[in-house]
Parts: C-alpha cells; structure tokens; sequence
C-alpha cells in the first residue's frame, strides 16, 4: 500500500518534502500535483519505475515520458538550448507549458524521441513540485496522471488513493488539481508550433 501524504499547497512541510525524495530516490514511483493536473512521475534514470508508470497508464515503448525540471538552468542541462530559444523559455517559465526541445547527450536514450533526438521539458509553477525538484537535485521523469480510457486527468486525491494505492508508492495529496494537461510548444523548428493545446495560452508565441 502506497504512503499518502497531505502536504499544504502553498508552504510544503519540509519533513514530508524529505521523506516524498526518499522514497523518489529508493526507486518510488509517485503521484504529485503541478500547476496543470496531477502527475506520475519517478527518478529519472530508474528504468524499472518508468516501466511500472508505462504499466499503470497502459503506455507503450514509443511514449514520450517529460522531464519535469526546477528551473531553467537545469532545463538547460538536458537540451540545447540557443539565445533565442533561451528568451522564450524565461519569459514562459514556470508556468503550464511542456516544450519539445533538441536533447543533450546528458537525457537516457531511451527518454528521447526515437527518430528526433528530442525531449520534452517543463519547470511546473507548483510550490510542492517545485520543493521536491530542489530537494531531489535533478528532474523527475513524468506523465499526467490520465488513466486508460479516460479523456481527462484525475484530480481528486482521495479518488487518485482508492484508484491506486496499491499500485505506487507515494500519493501527495495538494488538493485538486485542473482537469487539463500543459500545453504543448515544439520549438525545434523555425517558428514555435503547437502540439497540444492545454492549460497555457499559445496565443502568447504568436508574434
């Protein structure tokens, strides 16, 4: 049975923030709120976690997972990321975008688009996602918590819990969450284009 944790959306408990990268870092897979929807994400080098999220979403191999990461010096570190690209990426992070980006040598292969070599990056505005990503040191390796042949993300802690206790290791319970996923911006070509219209507005791309 998963641990389940009430942390306070605005002021994190450091002690719970300590013990939810514990678990992170001993292999956990965990539930967690962002600014979008919940989440399910895990370490990001820890192959056996990724294979139980692709298990519980009904995933297959060709899935794109997103790094989840602090801020934008750490984005930086797994994509590459020229002056450009840099002031479109401070100007909308953090906030409820996911950019598809060129990958770094620094992203595990099997995380990257088969064909492209790229990678999808996001810095969440959440404070708990936020205080865990600074306490873990490095990104977690996520999806939105969409369960089979659902159309939309569960947002209810207490349903997440009945649905899943018994199949991760930590759900963190943030209070609800919006029932839509981030926006999707690819920006490995000449212009910004969008993949997934989510939460954040792309109308702020165009010129």
């Amino acid at each position: 049975m998963s641990q389940f944790f009430s942390i306070h959306p605005d002021n994190p408990q450091h002690r719970l923030i300590l013990q939810a990268v514990e678990i992170i870092r001993g292999g956990g897979v965990i539930i967690y709120p962002t600014d979008s929807a919940y989440a399910i994400g895990c370490h990001i080098g820890d192959k056996k976690a990724l294979d139980k999220i692709r298990l519980i979403r009904h995933l297959d191999k060709h899935h794109n997972f997103t790094l989840v990461c602090r801020d934008l010096s750490e984005l930086a570190l797994y994509a590459k990321v020229d002056n450009q690209i840099y002031r479109t990426l401070k100007a909308h992070t953090p906030g409820s975008y996911t950019f598809i980006l060129e990958a770094t040598s620094e992203v595990p292969r099997r995380l990257m688009h088969p064909k492209r070599k790229t990678i999808g990056l996001r810095v969440p505005a959440n404070p708990i996602a936020l205080a865990l990503l600074e306490e873990l040191g490095e990104p977690l390796m996520s999806v939105t918590l969409i369960m089979p042949d659902d159309e939309y993300p569960l947002t209810d802690p207490y349903d997440i819990r009945d649905m899943l206790e018994h199949r991760v290791d930590l759900i963190i319970d943030g209070g609800y969450c919006g029932l839509e996923a981030t926006t999707v911006v690819d920006l490995t070509g000449d212009a910004p284009e969008i993949i997934r219209q989510g939460v954040g507005q792309f109308e702020d791309f165009l010129p």
